[in-house]
């Protein structure tokens, strides 16, 4: 153990929050693991437990791999996996996947071990250490919007295109962050503002046709978005429906008061059907109060400060924009899960990272925890701004050359 420990490297102070944040993560997994049991009749409490100890524990092999990596090597992977990536997008809206009797065409289940992933997770990492190596790329040079249509904006448009009709949240999500790390890496600013520009009007047409003609819309999606959009503007008509999952996330906030139920003490987490998920963020509130959830704000804050001391120690273009790239969405995603339990987002479906259940979120965000502390570790080496190339290497060789 003391031998595994010697080979962290990077940031400590990373490593300290994020297992701090995946050892917190029992309690409330384990309390709102009792709405699966005795509601759904779903496995165990234990059983889930122990599912969700493995879980954290293959994502914490994969920070451990993937921190071991160096970074610019990211490049040349960034290269081989959108194609991949798109291929799996098309798969998976093309196959038809249930999920306990309900249609869940975001969803692939893995074959022979009967893991479901959402793909589009993965997408979104790959997408951003894409943007993260042109952005370095072109750093020097001066671009005008023809030139990056190519190399940068179709193969965003493609995978925002491809997640768009099963998980809007997610599409818009990555636009937000594309257009972000753009901005932060130099980006002529006029195109980014004329993209804005053209995605208001078109987010302006598409709710004009969601809210008169959504049947035109292809998929069984745009009812789903309709309704969200609908309570969340009018939340007093759904506050009538006692089955509303803001309205009851919205009570467990109110019973948490300042410091809480205690652990395992929620009542609500047997209401809210996603307490395990989308809502968990309600029952810590509930559980541990106002200070539980401040704390835990906190903890995703200090993580978004280390991510930029990292970001600014970085020795090159591309490090500095692969943490933020990377490392942004985790806080985001983060903050908007709690913005929609209080109800200041519409219900989004983006899980707590590292705390809520399940394998495709917690992989992923240790994925992209990884490629972070990946490039911290190059922070450590004194006086070198770049690594040394092996001219036998052809992933080294296509890194150093893109």
């Amino acid at each position: 153990m003391r031998a595994l420990f010697k080979n962290l490297k990077g940031d400590k102070a990373i490593w300290g929050i994020v297992a701090l944040l995946g050892l917190f993560s029992f309690l409330p997994v384990y309390s709102a693991s009792t709405n699966l049991v005795y509601v759904l009749g779903n496995g165990t409490t234990v059983g889930h437990l122990v599912k969700h100890a493995l879980l954290l524990f293959l994502g914490f092999g994969i920070i451990y791999g993937v921190h071991r990596i160096p970074a610019h090597y990211f490049k040349g992977l960034s290269i081989i996996a959108l194609p991949i990536v798109l291929l799996l997008l098309v798969y998976t809206l093309t196959v038809e996947t249930n999920i306990g009797g309900v249609r869940a065409n975001r969803w692939i289940q893995i074959p022979f071990i009967g893991v479901n992933f959402q793909t589009s997770t993965l997408a979104s990492v790959v997408l951003m250490i894409w943007v993260a190596r042109y952005l370095a790329k072109i750093k020097d040079t001066t671009i005008t919007f023809k030139d990056s249509i190519l190399p940068l904006w179709l193969p965003t448009a493609l995978v925002i295109l491809l997640v768009l009709p099963e998980n809007f949240s997610t599409a818009a999500i990555i636009s937000f962050l594309v257009l972000v790390l753009c901005f932060l890496g130099g980006y002529p600013l006029k195109y980014l503002l004329s993209i804005v520009g053209a995605g208001l009007v078109l987010a302006a047409m598409f709710l004009f046709v969601l809210f008169k003609t959504p049947e035109v819309i292809p998929g069984e999606r745009a009812i789903t978005w309709k309704s969200r959009i609908e309570t969340f503007w009018n939340p007093d008509a759904a506050d009538k429906d006692s089955t509303h999952q803001p309205t009851l996330a919205k009570i467990a906030i109110a019973q948490g008061g300042l410091v809480g139920k205690g652990a395992g003490k929620s009542v609500m987490k047997n209401m809210l059907s996603q307490s395990t998920s989308d809502f968990i963020f309600a029952i810590i509130i509930e559980e541990y109060g106002l200070l539980g959830g401040g704390a835990l704000m906190f903890f995703y804050l200090l993580l978004l400060f280390r991510i930029v001391v990292v970001a600014n120690g970085a020795k090159n273009v591309f490090s500095k924009l692969l943490v933020m790239g990377v490392g942004l969405p985790i806080v985001i995603q983060a903050f908007i899960n709690m913005a929609v339990v209080v109800q200041l987002f519409p219900v989004t479906g983006q899980p707590l990272p590292l705390i809520s259940m399940g394998g495709t979120s917690i992989w992923m965000t240790c994925l992209a925890i990884g490629i972070v502390l990946s490039a911290s570790v190059k922070n450590e080496s004194v006086g070198e701004t770049s690594p040394e190339i092996d001219d036998n290497n052809p992933l080294e060789v296509l890194s150093g050359q893109l």
